[in-house]
């Protein structure tokens, strides 16, 4: 059963009577909100779910930020003004989350979520200031809460604003993730398994290289979406209705954002052209698609990791994840890897939220995107699950994750693909003979090149050791094959220059 924002509104019998352009209506006296968030509750009963916390207290800041930059300049009387810091000063410590009921998916642009903000903030300033809850005359949604603003700059700066607060958490969960990964690294560095490419054999390499690798992934992930979220710095607030600024003070703009800033806590900029800013949300196109990015490695990840636990007795077994809650209603003992599942299915809802913002951010046209809403809680959702994934995936998975050395090393012992170290010494033809005779015999590599005699006891145990395949090195007899080969084609050349022509030669003889 779906729970709709209505259901959360306050029980009080009582009611107030609030009028708007369209006519009027019947408030529960104790809602902070008004008669237009009250439309919207009616009109939109589509999903249950409410603005992010985090969307509400960006609101919050953007609405502090403004009243101070609108007292400053004298715009808004000084008793109101501060009524309305402290209003907002509220909003954004949550106080006031149980008052923003406007369902996530509402009419274009945010307006309802938007007036919902004003509504709260007015009453409660109201209220600071003595009046009654819907007494407009004191604190006026419009008027006061709202001056200098349109839903068009406001959105967009609070969407931005949320965004960059939702992503500051998000950050240190990446970070220990690949910590952990990389420290699992140095823990298996010794241990040496066979490689796959293909789902097939491949030379030998180390287990801690590839658990290096996912540690390198995810933070190559991390930075590349530090320079998307660097492109929702840029705000277009004091554009007001198309980005042209009407109504506003020709200072107003440089203040409010440098005072939403300091409140926030985070760099932000006034954009160079308040027009693009309006029309144009490739930066939240940019911030999602990094999640995807981000969403694709940790896919890969997670499914690395299911098949490299996979078994115990009839996978590859090669690590241990652990065991964390019994994984079958009917096979006893059955333990399933269940942080890899979950990670995976996040990061697919992560990509999906992705697509709705991708249409969303084409979809604006002339001097507006509409489609803000969903931009802001489709990328808010996947930044909140994918930091809160992530934070148990490292915890419950990858710290306690450990290496099954024995089979690890049987299948670096066993790989065909040993027979690639024979290359420089017998040529790609002969070794390609033995990985085939040793796929027809089941007998080890190293057992068929010594039978052939191709290389001495001491060449096979430096060529054929899996240890020496992990890291560059030249090999010591091809080396020096290709040396002694070097100069013997020098010394022919060079007796070859001196020679006499053999038409002189006969000559002399003669």
């Amino acid at each position: 059963m779906i729970t709709f924002a209505r259901d959360f509104m306050p029980t009080n019998p009582g009611t107030r009577t609030e009028k708007d352009s369209i006519g009027s209506k019947e408030i529960p006296a104790d809602a902070y909100y008004g008669i237009q968030t009250l439309r919207a509750v009616e009109n939109y009963p589509i999903s249950g779910m409410r603005a992010h916390p985090t969307l509400i207290r960006a609101f919050g800041m953007v609405k502090r930020a403004a009243a101070e930059a609108n007292k400053s300049l004298g715009l808004v009387d000084t008793r109101r003004a501060d009524a309305i810091i402290q209003a907002a000063q509220e909003v954004i410590d949550g106080k006031w989350n149980h008052q923003f009921v406007v369902d996530v998916f509402q009419a274009g642009a945010g307006v309802s979520f938007h007036m919902n903000s004003n509504e709260v903030i007015a009453n409660r300033a109201v209220e600071i200031l003595g009046g009654k809850l819907g007494d407009y005359s004191v604190v006026h949604p419009n008027d006061h809460v709202n001056y200098g603003q349109s839903t068009n700059d406001v959105f967009p700066t609070g969407m931005r604003v949320a965004t960059l607060l939702e992503l500051e958490k998000l950050y240190p969960a990446l970070d220990a993730l690949a910590a952990t990964l990389e420290t699992k690294g140095k823990e298996f560095y010794n241990i040496m398994k066979s490689g796959r490419t293909h789902m097939q054999d491949a030379v030998p390499m180390r287990l801690g290289q590839e658990f290096a690798a996912y540690g390198m992934a995810i933070l190559k992930a991390v930075a590349d979406h530090r320079h998307a979220a660097d492109s929702v710095r840029e705000l277009g607030l004091g554009g007001s209705a198309v980005g042209t600024g009407i109504n506003t003070h020709p200072d107003y703009r440089a203040r409010a954002i440098a005072n939403l800033a300091r409140i926030s806590g985070q760099k932000l900029t006034p954009t160079a052209d308040m027009r693009w800013a309006m029309q144009s949300n490739a930066c939240m196109a940019q911030v999602s698609a990094a999640l995807r990015n981000l969403a694709l490695e940790v896919i890969r990840l997670s499914h690395d990791l299911r098949l490299l636990a996979s078994g115990p007795n009839t996978g590859l077994a090669e690590i241990n994840l652990p065991g964390l809650q019994p994984g079958s209603s009917i096979m006893p003992g059955k333990i399933n890897p269940v942080m890899p599942e979950l990670a995976a299915m996040v990061s697919f809802q992560v990509i999906g939220n992705d697509t709705a913002v991708a249409f969303a951010v084409q979809a604006g046209q002339l001097e507006l995107n509409v489609m803000m809403p969903t931009m802001s809680y489709s990328v808010l959702q996947s930044t909140t699950i994918m930091t809160n994934m992530v934070k148990v995936f490292t915890e419950k998975c990858i710290v306690g994750l450990t290496a099954n050395a024995k089979r690890c090393n049987f299948y670096a012992q066993s790989t065909v693909s040993l027979a690639t170290a024979l290359n420089p010494y017998i040529g790609y033809a002969k070794a390609a003979e033995i990985v085939k005779e040793s796929v027809a015999t089941g007998r080890s590599i190293i057992d068929i090149a010594r039978e052939k005699k191709l290389l001495t006891e001491q060449e096979i145990d430096e060529i054929l050791d899996p240890v020496n395949m992990t890291e560059p090195q030249v090999p010591k007899e091809a080396a020096k094959k290709r040396e002694d080969i070097k100069s013997q084609g020098s010394q022919a050349h060079s007796t070859k220059k001196h020679r006499k022509p053999k038409s002189a030669r006969k000559r002399k003889k003669n």
